[in-house]
């Protein structure tokens, strides 16, 4: 007998098409997207859920009452109900660190963008304006010699921590769980605490998880101790910054710039105060998914669901569970 796996929402057909080659025997993966009949006729007997979270609270639970675990293909879990998941009794795993490569570049592609005005450059080359790349009136700048500031130095942290080093950049570090001396060392990165980071770094980056210690972790104060020119990165979670407070220090230029992959409301609405500022590069909370880690991605979600069909705990596990 078959266990079903409810795969959700539906990805295109090449994606879909690595899941069903990658499912394992004696399981059944039925894709359906979120809130379709056709999602809780699956739900109804499934062992196992695989995909992206779309606010899982206590009717998806109630849904899915033969549910053994929710295994999840992105890092962040903040759009699962954590204590409707509790209440059912249902383990939630992350994606083992599947895409924190992907992330690690992405956030380094937005360092750059920033600060080097690649967006503007374009945009103006398009436009059939051509003007030297170091002019005083749009100035470029480099990555060499600069402080990286890192909020949160998990598996994505640490990656980000490697890669800025490779240009000769300094870096520094803010966690609740501070790394041994030798880790450190290793890594190449020195503790100190948030406001010190914030005041020290010339680029800041987020990668922390969404949780109620940091939703609006970076508001109107912390943006107030950074430096004039420092930029601000963020890979994580839209609500882990005050969007508000960062417009007005952007718009006032309290800060230099900012590179943004996600923002509080997603997709944003087409006014969006962010839009019609020149030092902002926006990208549509795209740093996670590439084609390579798809794969990667799937293999860590069956073999978590393999684990706990043989009866092992899952892996991964979210903190609060």
């Amino acid at each position: 007998m078959t266990a079903k796996i409810l795969f959700a929402p539906k990805q295109d057909r090449a994606v879909t098409d690595i899941a069903r080659a990658l499912t394992p025997p004696g399981f059944e993966l039925v894709a359906a997207d979120f809130g379709t009949p056709e999602f809780y006729a699956a739900a109804a007997d499934a062992e196992y859920f695989l995909g992206l979270a779309r606010n899982m609270g206590g009717e998806f639970f109630r849904s899915a009452p033969k549910l053994k675990l929710v295994q999840l293909l992105s890092a962040g879990y903040d759009r699962v109900d954590v204590e409707a998941a509790r209440k059912a009794g249902v383990p939630v795993s992350n994606n083992g660190g599947a895409n924190a490569i992907a992330v690690a570049e992405h956030t380094v592609l937005l360092m750059l963008a920033v600060l080097k005005q690649l967006v503007r450059f374009h945009l103006d080359v398009v436009a059939g304006r051509w003007r030297p790349p170091a002019s005083s009136e749009s100035p470029v700048y480099e990555l060499a010699g600069r402080t990286v500031g890192i909020v949160g130095l998990g598996n994505i942290g640490k990656k980000v921590a490697r890669r800025v080093a490779a240009f000769d950049a300094k870096v520094v570090y803010y966690d609740i769980v501070r790394l041994s001396e030798a880790e450190e060392d290793a890594l190449g990165v020195r503790f100190v605490l948030l406001s010190e980071l914030l005041r020290t770094a010339d680029v800041v980056t987020l990668h922390v998880p969404l949780n109620d210690s940091t939703r609006g972790l970076i508001g109107a104060r912390e943006l107030g101790l950074m430096k004039p020119s420092a930029i601000l990165v963020n890979t994580c979670r839209g609500p882990v910054v005050d969007e508000a407070a960062l417009h007005q220090a952007l718009r006032e230029r309290k800060i230099g710039g900012a590179g943004l992959d996600v923002l509080v409301d997603e997709p944003p609405s087409k006014d969006h105060p962010l839009f019609g500022l020149p030092n902002v590069t926006l990208t549509p909370h795209s740093a996670g998914p590439t084609w390579e880690n798809w794969t990667a991605r799937f293999r860590n979600g069956f073999d978590n669901i393999e684990r706990v069909a043989a009866g092992r705990r899952p892996l991964w596990v979210i903190p609060e569970l």
